[in-house]
């Protein structure tokens, strides 16, 4: 049984917002200036989190890590969604698209249980304090890191073949601006059934588990939060946990409402907007609600830029 050879070989066409000629100039600049945030605040992220000593802790190499993710998130999208917001040619090679898919599954489904390990190390700051450096030593955190990694690569490598090789019957046109799996999903002109399916399955694993574990650690440090007589003491433990708990609402929010439906019933022009929130927009508040809402970034920024400042003074 063979399938249409275009479905191998041919370019697609990333529709995206060619049907807005006036919006693509808009979303061109809007872009740009939220790549250049991305680019900018993470990298001053990991850069922190390596050389200022005070940041070598479990919390802020889990950080880091979230940092490194969004930047390489966001550059496998972007450099491409701006080269044909700017231009008439609206093409991507086949095998740019199955890059493209491959990557930004892998970091999407890392980041998902990413943020349920940071919400584990929040947990036992709080909740165990005095176990904490025992519990959160360096290799468990290694260890933690390269679970999420491994979680990321087996959803793209099982879901990635599978709609990859769907029959599309000569359809180049993908009505999104990057190959995501349910676009090139609603593209096929065979049954799906067994394709979504398995989408939803492991989107139930890597998405709803996560999501759990997140929220039962929460949980459990609500209710230890709430036994804390100090209100000092109260006051630092929810400020530890509230730039955390933002990140997750930011990104499971628009992320969950997104792939758990299935796809006849997926709106394209509302999942180009949510796309572009949780690809561009989120990676590059990230940044700001953690160094915002932290003394330990502020101050390790601070006496970075300073520490440069004192060397470029003539003595």
């Amino acid at each position: 049984m063979e399938r249409d050879n275009d479905s191998y070989q041919q370019a697609f066409i990333l529709v995206g917002f060619s049907d807005r000629p006036r919006l693509e100039m808009i979303l061109f600049a809007f872009i740009l200036v939220f790549y250049v945030l991305t680019l900018v605040g993470n990298t001053a992220i990991i850069l922190l989190s390596i050389v200022d000593t005070r940041l070598h802790t479990p919390m802020y190499f889990f950080l880091g890590n979230l940092s490194f993710l969004d930047l390489c998130f966001t550059t496998s999208i972007v450099p491409q969604l701006l080269w044909n917001l700017w231009g008439p040619e609206k093409t991507i090679t086949y095998h740019g698209c199955v890059a493209q898919l491959y990557i930004y599954m892998v970091l999407g489904s890392t980041e998902c249980v990413l943020l349920a390990v940071m919400s584990y190390d929040r947990y036992v700051a709080i909740c165990r304090p005095l176990h904490y450096t025992g519990v959160m030593h360096p290799r468990l955190c290694l260890q933690l890191v390269a679970v999420a990694w491994c979680c990321g690569f087996l959803n793209s490598f099982v879901m990635c073949p599978q709609t990859m090789q769907l029959s599309r019957c000569r359809c180049r046109r993908v009505d999104h601006f990057l190959c995501e799996m349910p676009a090139l999903i609603a593209m096929s002109c065979e049954d799906t059934m067994l394709v979504e399916v398995s989408a939803f399955v492991l989107g139930v694993v890597l998405l709803l588990v996560p999501l759990s574990l997140i929220l039962m650690s929460y949980g459990m440090i609500a209710a230890t939060v709430l036994r804390i007589k100090s209100t000092v003491g109260r006051k630092k433990a929810i400020n530890t946990c509230s730039s955390h708990l933002m990140v997750v609402s930011l990104f499971y929010g628009t992320i969950i409402y997104m792939y758990l439906q299935p796809a006849n019933s997926y709106s394209q022009d509302q999942g180009k907007f949510l796309t572009l929130f949780y690809t561009i927009v989120t990676p590059s508040v990230n940044p700001l609600i953690y160094t915002l809402r932290n003394k330990d970034v502020k101050g390790a920024m601070k006496n970075f830029l300073g520490g440069r400042r004192g060397l470029g003074k003539p003595e």
